[in-house]
């Protein structure tokens, strides 16, 4: 019995890295009962029956899983988005963050095609954004501009790209390492976003050692198995109010006394960030009474 990390699953295949070289496993009956059962990232048991032939036996334990993308035992999570075509969406991005901080996953945020764009609203929005605490990296891949600057982020680690389609995370992998040779895509001048090139979700080497998942393009997320309680949480910078506010079951929304939205009116939160938000806690409002 030997260890290995499964680094894509495909036609009821897995793709398991074991030392230097890659086993192409299948999976034993007991363990095809659930869907999550075995994933991209899972750490396994197999029994290898040829050189390049396996059968995997058992999953170690799991450090976390992402649902969407179904990948296991992820350090961080790359957030890709365009300065322009298509146009950054604010609302979108907090979406994502809510989900990396749920997961309890650090998040990077990558703008791509900062050449055709030199906007004070991308301007105030890194601000923003590394102000609350997060990394922005600001990049144009097409030209390898920032690249150098991404680079360290990912050394050694499982790193998950995620964003719409379109914002060029392919063109970055690409840039990153060019061995990796994926399939790119551009973007439709008819609806506005990009071609979805990615197929199912990989585990892609990267020369300067970790790796990366490209995973395929979406552009909505959903927050059915969110708590209320839970939302404002995952907005850093409200952690520095709330427990200002007269109630500590405070959701910021129509309590009096409210240290969180006056922080709001006095710009000291961002008021897109809070308009955000709001959206999603009247989205998990609305499937509670669902």
């Amino acid at each position: 019995m030997i260890t290995g990390l499964v680094i894509k699953a495909y036609n009821g295949y897995y793709y398991v890295k074991s030392d230097d070289k890659v086993i192409v496993c299948s999976l034993r009956g007991r363990l095809k009962k659930d869907i999550v059962s075995l994933v991209v990232g899972d750490n396994v048991q197999l029994q290898p029956i040829q050189a390049d032939k396996g059968v995997i036996e058992g999953v170690l334990p799991r450090r976390n899983l992402l649902r969407r993308p179904l990948v296991a035992n992820v350090d961080q999570v790359v957030l890709v988005f365009a300065a322009g075509n298509p146009e950054i969406n604010t609302s979108l991005l907090d979406r994502f963050i809510v989900l990396t901080e749920l997961s309890g996953l650090n998040a990077i945020i990558c703008i791509n095609k900062v050449d055709i764009t030199g906007s004070i609203v991308l301007a105030e929005l890194t601000t923003v954004y590394r102000r609350i605490g997060y990394p922005v990296i600001e990049i144009s891949a097409k030209n390898e501009i920032g690249i150098n600057d991404l680079q360290p982020y990912l050394n050694n680690k499982i790193t998950v790209f995620a964003g719409p389609s379109g914002v060029g995370k392919s063109t970055i992998l690409n840039c990153l390492d060019p061995a990796l040779q994926l399939q790119t895509g551009e973007v439709s001048s008819k609806i506005g976003r990009g071609k979805h090139t990615t197929r199912y979700a990989q585990l892609l080497p990267l020369k300067s050692g970790g790796y990366v998942v490209d995973t395929p393009g979406f552009s909505s997320t959903e927050f059915n198995d969110v708590h209320e309680a839970e939302l404002a949480h995952c907005f850093r910078e409200f952690n520095n109010y709330s427990r200002m506010c007269k109630f500590n079951t405070c959701l910021h929304y129509k309590e009096p006394l409210c240290a969180v939205k006056e922080a709001v009116n006095n710009e000291q939160i961002s008021p897109w960030r809070y308009e955000s938000y709001m959206k999603m806690l009247m989205e998990i409002k609305e499937n509670k009474r669902g």
